[in-house]
């Protein structure tokens, strides 16, 4: 199915690391019919609010890459949340999607779908063939669910409904909250506190806390009391609450023994890799078979489904055989250890500190490297290579800051 220029594409998330960068691919390849809606405009767990935006926007295209997310910590704080608030979000989307007639729908999801102790390199077919890591479950069976979503209504209705699982992302737009950011942006941020505090740079110490202040958890309230950690705080209270998180004089505090090894991509490449699959591939392409249907099923003429109305049925076809794992992987195929990308990062910010390692604390899952063999099958493959990209995200972090 072809998209043209002028399509309607409506992006989920669009302010966030991988929806802003794939809102600015569509731009460069001259689609400029985009849609993005901010959460206070648009609520994506609220069902009513959701139907509504579809209703009268009546998009071609949807990317959904709005999410919850976290790193280790977040995943443990607020397990509900992680599981609940991204089943809300994929739930509307792609039923209002379905229900509105959008032709392509593009999802995306996480390499942590994968089971704890999964073959390395993880290929699509290992899913759901082993337990998943306890400290992420929540956010793993989510993902699972969404691209079964998209799977099952392309086999009931001949939807053309694609989902990507990334590996681990970095880049423009990342988030550097310490309560719940991912690894690398996480690990970034805390070098550079811990250098400033080093340096005694107040003013680009509060700087950066009143771009990104801290939200105490209770456990830490109970130190400093109520209330948000910017740069207005007192030296004393700002120190306490970066203690909190391993982030002192000239010394970081990071979890786990730095063994597990990590794949990761830059957000950018993610966002071409996106937008490759939702201009190019089709269902049909990803199960090699022409004969499969992706006419939408049961249109009427107002754009509304009929689902009382079976014809252009796409339909699980018995002859087919099982038709899973749809998804594809998206990355480098090309893994490091946290301890070495924590000396990328140290390397970057010209850290002259000490890193220690809190072996108490855990380290999530040994291994994640992906399979990327379909994706390259599909035409595509990643060009920022990580030794460069770290140095590309703390570049971009400093500018934010000035």
């Amino acid at each position: 199915m072809t998209l043209n220029k002028d399509s309607k594409i409506y992006i989920a998330g669009h302010h966030g690391l991988v929806g802003s960068a794939i809102w600015k691919n569509l731009e460069q390849r001259g689609y400029t019919n985009l849609v993005g809606q901010s959460h206070k405009m648009l609520d994506l767990t609220d069902q009513n609010a959701v139907k509504q935006f579809f209703n009268v926007t009546r998009p071609d295209a949807v990317v959904l890459a709005a999410a919850f997310v976290g790193g280790i910590m977040a995943n443990s704080l607020y397990r509900a949340d992680f599981i609940m608030q991204n089943m809300k979000m994929q739930c509307n989307v792609i039923e209002n999607a379905y229900k509105y007639g959008v032709k392509k729908l593009l999802f995306l999801g996480s390499t942590c779908i994968y089971p704890k102790n999964a073959p390395q390199p993880m290929r699509e077919d290992c899913l759901l063939t082993s337990p998943l890591e306890y400290t992420n479950e929540e956010y793993a069976i989510a993902k699972i669910a969404g691209l079964k979503m998209c799977e099952s209504y392309n086999l009931q209705y001949g939807t053309n409904y694609i989902a990507v699982m990334p590996t681990n992302l970095y880049g423009p737009n990342d988030n550097f909250h310490l309560e719940n950011s991912h690894v690398m942006p996480a690990m970034m941020r805390k070098v550079y506190l811990a250098k400033l505090i080093h340096i005694g740079d107040w003013d680009a110490l509060r700087s950066d806390m009143n771009k990104r202040p801290i939200n105490p958890p209770n456990s830490l309230r109970e130190v400093i009391g109520a209330g948000n950690v910017d740069g207005n705080s007192t030296k004393e209270r700002m120190l306490k609450a970066l203690a909190f998180y391993g982030i002192e004089d000239n010394r970081v505090t990071l979890w786990g023994d730095g063994s597990p090894l990590r794949e990761f991509l830059w957000s950018e490449d993610m966002a071409d890799a996106s937008v490759h699959v939702l201009l190019n591939v089709d269902f049909k392409d990803i199960i090699g078979i022409d004969k499969y249907s992706s006419v939408c099923y049961g249109v009427k003429a107002n754009g509304v489904v009929d689902r009382n109305n079976s014809e252009g049925r796409g339909g699980a076809i018995p002859s087919l055989g099982e038709i899973r794992n749809c998804h594809i992987n998206v990355g480098t195929g090309k893994e490091l250890s946290i301890r070495e990308l924590a000396n990328l990062v140290v390397q970057a910010v010209d850290f002259k500190g000490e890193i220690i390692w809190d072996v108490s604390k855990p380290n999530g899952t040994p291994r994640k490297l992906i399979d990327v063999e379909k994706l390259h099958r599909l035409g595509w493959t990643h060009k920022v290579e990580i030794e460069e990209g770290v140095k590309m995200l703390y570049e971009w972090y400093r500018e934010r800051l000035k």
